[in-house]
């Protein structure tokens, strides 16, 4: 089954990836979500973190199959207003502190969102010695173009307030090349947010094409926009706890590796090749008759993917295969440039051939299929 995002997908992916929704503050993002699957879902609905739930039913009401991607996205939270008038703040997520500074940041505030840039104490006043190191995230501030602490706070400024990176979103088409011939063309989007929303898209896109295409399924799918992720996984206890999955695809972002600078073993995906399977990370150790079940059903469809491993860092599936009396997961992601960051790049095929697995696996997932998983 060939799954391409059509222009009203790209307007959703879009909306989704410009919206306000750092971690703990995903509501905006969440009623995008909402809007675009009511159509097609049996049921909307969610728990008591924001976590957003649309159910498609298939041909039986189990085994439940969970498909959740995070809405949240890195960001900040103001911590201190200066008697001059400038920010301080807190992470709301991993941030690298080199990625940070004169980058432009949107402050939600009680009188609308405003505008400020990080900033730090100008080079050109330092020693040379201070030059040569990192300026860190401590060091750092928000520029409001405030000159005293009222002026910052008759703007709406408080501490409290969440700050999202500003950052629009566009896209470009590209020639594909390997060994010098032209194997076809890709669309690359270029934004913030990616790390997850393109998970919660594929999720939606997965609900979308079981319902237009009439897709049988031997099972019900839930699929989730999952709330603070970024933070530890919040959002995913919660859902797992409402939805009591009996198998998860957890769909998410992997570190793309076709950048200066990385080797193979630290980052195995490139960007444009097709989905990632991961294999293993420091949250959990997938579940090993599902993994074989996801590499045969792309190499049955012919659908490119790409196994991957990631040392240091996890996903929703770590707590979601550990909830209740356990549940049989893995993690299938988009390999995406510069997570964490102010601009990200990834493909649109990747998306569409995410997609495309994502619907296959499903519409193997029967009782027998599940019980199979786990059995001893």
């Amino acid at each position: 089954m060939v799954v391409m995002i059509d222009q009203h997908a790209m307007e959703f992916l879009e909306e989704l990836i410009k919206s306000f929704g750092p971690s703990g503050f995903e509501r905006d993002p969440a009623r995008i979500v909402k809007k675009y699957v009511t159509p097609y879902a049996d049921e909307v609905y969610w728990d008591k973190l924001g976590s957003l739930l649309f159910k498609k039913k298939g041909t039986a009401d189990s085994p439940v199959v969970l498909l959740p991607g995070h809405v949240d996205e890195v960001g900040f939270i103001i911590s201190s207003i200066n008697k001059l008038g400038f920010l301080t703040f807190n992470p709301l997520g991993g941030w690298f502190d080199q990625v940070l500074l004169g980058q432009r940041v949107k402050i939600r505030t009680e009188k609308g969102v405003i505008s400020g840039v990080i900033a730090s104490k100008p080079p050109h006043l330092l020693p040379a010695s201070e030059r040569e190191k990192v300026v860190v995230k401590d060091k750092m501030f928000i520029d409001i173009g405030a000159s005293n602490e009222e002026e910052a706070k008759a703007m709406g400024v408080r501490i409290g307030n969440p700050v999202m990176p500003d950052s629009g979103f566009s896209t470009m088409k590209k020639d594909i090349y390997k060994d010098g011939k032209k194997k076809g063309s890709d669309t690359i989007a270029i934004g913030k947010a990616f790390d997850d929303r393109t998970g919660a898209f594929v999720a939606a896109e997965v609900v979308r094409t079981l319902a237009e295409k009439k897709v049988k399924h031997p099972n019900t799918v839930i699929g989730a926009a999952t709330t603070q992720e970024e933070v530890g996984l919040r959002g995913a206890r919660t859902t797992a706890y409402v939805v009591k999955p009996d198998v998860c695809l957890t769909l998410e972002v992997d570190i793309a590796g076709d950048v200066p600078g990385i080797e193979p073993q630290e980052a195995p995906t490139k960007m444009g090749l097709g989905p990632s399977v991961t294999t293993y990370d420091s949250s959990m150790v997938p579940n090993q008759e599902l993994i074989d079940l996801v590499i045969k059903t792309a190499d049955r469809g012919k659908i490119p993917y790409q196994l991957s491993q990631i040392a240091h860092g996890g996903t929703d599936a770590g707590v979601i295969h550990i909830s209740n009396a356990g549940c049989p997961s893995v993690v299938i992601g988009v390999p995406t440039r510069h997570i964490h960051s102010h601009v990200g790049l990834c493909s649109i095929a990747d998306i569409e051939n995410t997609t495309r697995l994502v619907v296959e696996v499903v519409k193997k997932l029967d009782k027998k299929t599940v019980a199979g998983f786990t059995e001893i």
